[in-house]
């Protein structure tokens, strides 16, 4: 237990993801992604970590949410960069 509070206290930007569109008729791979975001009813919204496993996440529902994303410079990651 002491991993995940170690986790969750170095959260760092944060995503926020509104669900627009129904999961009726869609694949229950979508309906299980929406719920894995936090989503539990249609047009809610909810703040979500900026990592690469909730970017697949969205990838995989891109057409069941919207997302807005924090309103700031991206710190770039890559090596080798000069300004």
């Amino acid at each position: 237990m002491v991993a995940k509070r170690a986790a969750a206290a170095k959260v760092g930007p944060l995503l926020t993801v509104k669900w627009t569109r129904s999961t009726i008729g869609h694949k229950a791979a979508a309906r299980g992604t929406i719920r894995a975001l936090g989503l539990h009813r249609l047009n809610q919204t909810v703040q979500v970590a900026d990592t690469p496993v909730i970017r697949g996440m969205l990838r995989r529902v891109a057409f069941l949410v919207e997302v807005e994303e924090p309103s700031g410079p991206r710190k770039s990651t890559a090596e080798g960069e000069t300004k």
